[in-house]
């Protein structure tokens, strides 16, 4: 019973969570052709920052996908909503096309100082998985979000979080076990099939995440075991070593090139320690008197990728030929095929809203 997962967890453990929060990413625009067009905000083009993107006023650009898109084929996209009360419009406008189908959208809206975050908050939806299949409901809003929730710009919850309670993380925390968080903000590409039996042919989707300085030196002074809650806080925790490992190879990179690509693991040959990678991070970071890290990545976690930081995770049972399933099974080896068949022999649920699992070595 996962209320009792205090039970399993060792007390000299560090727990960390992502605490990414969904926002209403999805927008219905009604033509007067009576055709309803759904624009699907992914991430912010202009600004780049969520936090900026968010509060920004008047106008923002997103990178957006478009449902029934061969029913807009040109002009502006116009819909009321209401904010506090009042009525306001907003209007949607394609720039150009980007990768992976994607367009660039440019959003106005009146009055300009609303933010694109209040704008949102009242004309969207919460995206829920492809697999539901049924209309958000308000208390959509609540229930798809951990109660760690804190930093907008997720379309997809960190579902390993939602087993959390406030009594089960206080359980956690009279045991002993500490906690800690990061945001990555979960992208659409989530729920993207592999398609082709060869991994190299698959596109790996690209996510943003933020580390603070404070948790990157708790994890350089811990003795604890580090334990991910959900496979997005595997991605970054290990994400994190190959950012370390970049910075140590050029102390000064620029911004932009705060990435790791999808098979940099894999084709980086390296010594460099997690200790030696970390405090690189934290020099980088004093350099530049910031006190946080924002960077992106693409890593696939597959079978023969080496661990670095993370020893332990809290994940739930996923898809086949997802890519969730494929870092799972590159922390388990061949075990996943005796868990998942215990699963489906015990009627376990699976998904967003399924069951869980704590896998340690």
């Amino acid at each position: 019973i996962f209320k009792n997962i205090d039970s399993y967890i060792p007390a000299d453990s560090l727990v960390v969570f992502n605490n990414t929060r969904v926002i209403r990413a999805r927008l219905l625009f009604t033509k007067d052709t009576g055709a309803t067009i759904q624009i699907f905000c992914l991430e912010p083009v202009n600004p780049l920052n969520y936090e900026t993107a968010l509060v920004s006023t008047g106008q923002a650009e997103w990178k957006c996908l478009i449902g029934n898109l061969k029913k807009w084929k040109k002009g502006k996209l116009s819909k009321s909503f209401r904010f506090m009360g009042q009525l306001h419009e907003l209007t949607a406008e394609k720039l150009n096309k980007l990768e992976d189908d994607a367009w660039n959208i440019r959003f106005t809206w009146s009055p300009a100082e609303l933010t694109f975050g209040d704008v949102i908050e009242s004309a969207g939806h919460i995206p829920l998985p492809p697999y539901v299949k049924r209309d958000d409901e308000e208390i959509d809003y609540i229930r798809y979000q951990t109660v760690f929730s804190k930093n907008e710009g997720s379309v997809a919850a960190p579902t390993a979080g939602l087993h959390f309670t406030n009594e089960v993380i206080n359980s956690l925390r009279e045991k002993g076990i500490k906690m800690a968080e990061l945001t990555l903000h979960t992208g659409a590409g989530t729920f993207q099939p592999v398609r082709s039996s060869d991994l190299s042919e698959h596109e790996m989707h690209c996510e943003h995440y933020y580390i603070s300085k404070e948790l990157i030196e708790i994890l350089l002074s811990t003795n604890r075991r580090v334990i991910a809650c959900g496979t997005t806080s595997v991605r970054t925790l290990e994400s994190l070593f190959w950012l370390g490992v970049k910075i140590i190879q050029n102390s000064s990179i620029d911004d932009d090139k705060l990435f790791t690509d999808q098979w940099e693991p894999y084709l980086t040959k390296t010594s460099i320690t997690v200790k030696d990678s970390l405090k690189a991070l934290t020099e980088f970071l004093d350099r530049r008197k910031m006190t946080s890290i924002h960077a992106s990545t693409k890593v696939m976690i597959i079978p023969g990728y080496e661990f670095r930081i993370v020893q332990g995770m809290i994940t739930n049972f996923h898809m086949p030929k997802s890519t969730l399933l494929l870092l799972q099974s590159a922390w388990t080896g061949p075990e996943w095929k005796k868990i998942y068949r215990f699963a489906l022999d015990n009627n376990f649920r699976f998904l967003s809203y399924g069951d869980s699992s704590l896998l340690m070595k």
